[in-house]
């Protein structure tokens, strides 16, 4: 199991770990949401939990708790800048469908657990 990121996803997440004054990593995470069933959850993480899993790419952490890491797993995270509007994009091959809007997502069959 993987997740990786992109080198501006890495300096963005190193940027806001350092206005913070600290953090271990960002944490990434699903919830259930929106009208395809699933939306992405971001936030910068002090500490490791006993059941994240933990990845490191271009120096930076990422921490996924376990429930999560099975939609999650293989997925590259981007940081990216449209306009006036910045995210985190994530690829993920594990989207069988997303809705409309964007913000929800489906999975394949075979990754729900």
């Amino acid at each position: 199991m993987s997740i990786t990121l992109t080198e501006n996803a890495a300096k963005h997440i190193q940027q806001q770990l350092s206005k913070r004054g600290g953090g271990a990593a960002l944490r990434v995470g699903i919830k259930k949401s929106g009208c395809s069933g699933f939306s992405y959850t971001f936030d910068y993480a002090d500490g490791i939990k006993t059941d994240d899993q933990l990845f490191e790419s271009h120096k930076t952490k990422i921490v996924v708790d376990s429930k999560s890491l099975p939609y999650l797993d293989g997925s590259q995270i981007d940081f990216t800048k449209e306009g006036l509007n910045s995210t985190f994009k994530l690829i993920n091959p594990n989207i069988d469908n997303t809705c409309g809007c964007g913000d929800s997502f489906s999975v394949k069959e075979s990754v729900k657990i």
